[in-house]
């Protein structure tokens, strides 16, 4: 069997390299240990040092040097979008302080189906919607963030809270820095606590 104790970013990934891809979930994308079935039926067991959080474009590096690529699987999501920036931001507020992993986009947030926090966002005033598509929830590339400047929803997410920074100063700077901070810091522990509880707890 085929194995991968490493895996290469995706700005790094060169074409010529790749012998093959694997879809996945962001669960699967998490996994420190298991055995993947590539599309071409390459059965490739997967033994990483730590528990990562891939994304769409990355690829584990086999030991004779190919890659595999990695390709996120599309899964039944809510995409959740606020009246404005300031709603936007309290929406996802209120997601976090439920422990609830979510992707962060330029005019949406996406969160795993769950029919009742859908009907507690409609009650905050929310337009939700059903969609399927890949899903890369903030936290979980903490720890090689900088090597994902392809990815749209971080480099997005950046600009979408400079623009709530702003805002929170003309309006409430109390108030709302108070829920800022409290979002921020959730959302950190709340990474390093997940992604470690899942990688250990699937495989070790």
């Amino acid at each position: 069997m085929l194995h991968a104790h490493s895996f290469v970013p995706a700005p790094k990934v060169e074409a010529k390299s790749i012998a093959d891809s694997v879809v996945l979930t962001f669960e699967d994308r998490r996994r420190r240990r298991g055995v993947i079935t590539t599309v071409g039926g390459l059965e490739v067991l997967v033994d990483l040092a730590e528990a990562p959080a891939l994304a769409h474009g990355d690829a584990y590096l086999l030991e004779d040097g190919r890659l595999i690529e990695i390709v996120a699987e599309a899964e039944p999501l809510l995409e959740v979008k606020g009246r404005d920036p300031l709603h936007q931001m309290r929406l996802a507020w209120h997601l976090g302080n439920r422990h609830l992993e979510t992707e962060i986009g330029p005019k949406w947030l996406r969160i795993r189906q769950d029919h009742v926090i859908a009907d507690m966002l409609k009650g905050l005033g929310a337009k939700v919607v059903e969609i399927e598509g890949p899903f890369q929830p903030e936290g979980g590339a903490y720890h090689h963030e900088h090597g994902h400047d392809h990815h749209a929803h971080a480099h997005d997410h950046g600009h979408h809270d400079h623009d709530h920074d702003h805002r929170h100063d003309h309006h409430d700077h109390d108030h709302h820095d108070h829920g800022h901070k409290r979002d921020h810091d959730h959302k950190h522990e709340h990474g390093h606590d997940d992604d470690h509880h899942h990688g250990k707890h699937h495989h070790d």
